[in-house]
């Protein structure tokens, strides 16, 4: 058994006063309980499986998960302060910092191979272009609903009057092309993936030829201030999860199907492998971020979506990943 004595406690205290007369925590400081949000598509599980692995556990993170059908709606609720963290795109990041300051603390996967859109397979189409008139699904507000408004349908030629928009959360579109009161989605994997194995839809557009679309994990920046340390251990955990979607695929994509199939999708676990396998999964900060951001920017003030550029050196956050590695 380890002594303390008197010296030793009174050095200690004295280090913790002397840290809190600095403005900083003591290493031994508790580590906060993250309000963790993300959405239940395929770009959200990467998060899902953090939350699942124990490597949060690992290094002294609480947290709270906060499920919803898609990441705008993550935005939202840290625009409210209901969330602390979660994941999505690089227009809803933009959009986020403009309504309620959020910055990014890490980008966490490239998603554009997971992003299409499909058409009912028995309308014969074959091009974006043939949609003028009919109805589409769009999760409004959205990364993939901006693109979709802002890139897409006008590089087909297509007018916001040319076309009927019909708002809906990504996870309904599919049951929604099978009714047939839509003709065509504009949706994520693994919905795509479901929409294909059952004979559903046809592919009109992959959004990787457009756009990459790294998505990141944001924070408020109150969470920041309050805690930055936590940010530091948060992201630890990630780098123990990208190396097992590195070196453990089927032990990530055995756990993330679980996920599915608890909510009752009845695809097969080879159609979601495929579905997973288009989030391309790299915890860090690629050197091409900062053009990206600027661009998506740009198409949002030209939209009146957002009321400036931002200054990205504050929007994102390469230093806490960086301690993180460390």
């Amino acid at each position: 058994m380890t002594i303390l004595t008197r010296r030793t406690a009174v050095a200690g205290i004295g280090a913790g006063v002397a840290a809190a007369g600095l403005g900083l925590r003591p290493a031994s400081a508790a580590l906060e309980t993250v309000r963790q949000g993300y959405q239940t598509n395929m770009w959200g599980m990467p998060t899902y499986y953090l939350l699942r692995s124990g490597y949060l556990e690992k290094h002294g993170v609480k947290f709270e998960e906060f499920a919803v059908p898609s990441g705008n709606l993550t935005m939202q609720q840290m625009v409210a302060r209901q969330v602390d963290m979660g994941t999505y795109a690089g227009p809803s990041l933009a959009l986020g910092h403009d309504k309620g300051g959020m910055v990014a603390i890490a980008f966490i996967e490239y998603v554009g191979k997971t992003a299409r859109v499909m058409a009912r397979k028995e309308l014969g189409l074959t091009k974006v272009e043939q949609l003028k008139g009919m109805k589409v699904a769009n999760q409004t507000g959205s990364s993939t609903g901006n693109i979709l408004t802002d890139q897409i349908m006008p590089k087909a030629g297509l007018a916001k009057s040319d076309w009927q928009e019909v708002r809906m959360n990504v996870d309904d579109m599919v049951a929604a092309l099978a009714a047939k009161t839509v003709d065509a989605m504009c949706t994520v994997e693994p919905y795509n993936a479901i929409a294909d194995a059952d004979g559903l839809g046809t592919t009109l557009a992959e959004f990787y030829d457009f756009d990459k679309m790294p998505v990141f994990m944001a924070a408020t920046p109150d969470f920041i201030q309050k805690s930055p340390e936590t940010v530091v251990a948060y992201l630890k955990a990630w780098i123990d999860v990208a190396k097992d979607f590195k070196d453990s695929p089927d032990k990530v994509a055995d756990s993330i199907y679980g996920f599915y199939t608890s909510k009752g999708y009845t695809m097969s676990k080879d159609t979601f492998k495929k579905a997973l396998a288009r989030v391309e999964v790299g915890p860090g900060w690629p050197s091409d971020l900062v053009p990206y951001m600027q661009k998506q920017a740009e198409i949002l003030l030209g939209e009146k979506k957002i009321k400036a550029i931002p200054d990205w050196t504050k929007v994102l956050r390469t230093d806490f990943f960086k301690q993180a590695g460390a």
